[in-house]
């Protein structure tokens, strides 16, 4: 099977957490899947942005990016995080190649029309899975950063749920994994929805029941019309075999 999986947020601040989602997917290629990983660093650019005195700010869960955000964004993204998880993978004996959406035009960007505007935010306009599946010939994981170059030669940040979506429809992929690290979507009433229909998607993101970081991964399904998988990381790790009491 083709995977591909998103990974953010705790999964990337916690080591523990990370080690046991790196073993899975390794697991995963071992077993015969082949598994592309997009991943995002919100948290780790929020902090990068404030150790260089600079506030973030968030419009329906997009962050407002103007050119030096961009250009940090580029470093902290494509850079720090994504070597990282190169490097998690390999600690593991699963080989991985590191990328950002620019590198090889693998995913070009237009600018996302918005208002107000959000600056160098963009959306995924064109893709080329060539690279991704060269790398899976070789029975490696190719890791790929949310940045994205647009037709313009400008690099433009992509939220990484959108860029996972488009992944995953530029590889013919059998699975969109989401690990977040929030137990799910949550009805009016608070509890955690075991399921969602795509035409309910629309109805609770107008009713504000739907909002912030998961408004962006529901509505890139809806727009996509095929179904994915939300995992919290405790969860994923358990249904992988690779649970263990301290990551708690």
């Amino acid at each position: 099977m083709k995977y591909v999986i998103k990974l953010g947020g705790a999964g990337l601040e916690n080591p523990t957490l990370l080690q046991g989602c790196v073993r899975a997917i390794a697991n995963l290629v071992q077993d015969g899947n082949q598994v592309a990983v997009v991943h995002g660093g919100g948290i780790q650019l929020t902090k990068t942005l404030a150790q260089l005195g600079k506030e973030s700010e968030f419009i329906n869960g997009l962050r407002v990016t103007d050119a030096e955000t961009r250009d940090t964004a580029l470093m902290v993204l494509a850079g720090r995080v994504n070597k990282g998880l190169v490097a998690a993978l390999g600690a593991v004996g699963q080989p991985a190649i590191g990328l950002s959406g620019g590198d090889g035009l693998m995913f070009r960007a237009r600018k996302k029309r918005t208002d107000p505007d959000l600056g160098f935010v963009g959306e995924v306009a064109a893709s080329d899975p060539r690279w991704i599946e060269a790398i899976w010939q070789l029975q490696g994981v190719p890791v790929i950063s949310s940045m994205a170059l647009g037709f313009d030669g400008e690099y433009y940040n992509i939220n990484a749920d959108e860029m996972a979506a488009a992944c995953a429809t530029a590889c013919h992929a059998d699975a969109l994994v989401f690990l977040t690290d929030v137990p799910g979507v949550r009805a009016a009433n608070g509890e955690v929805m075991r399921w969602l229909s795509i035409d309910q998607i629309a109805e609770m993101a107008k009713s504000a029941v739907i909002s912030g970081g998961m408004l962006p991964k529901l509505s890139c399904q809806r727009r996509r019309r095929r179904c994915c998988r939300i995992y919290a990381l405790r969860e994923f790790l358990k249904v992988q075999k690779l649970w263990w009491p301290e990551a708690a």
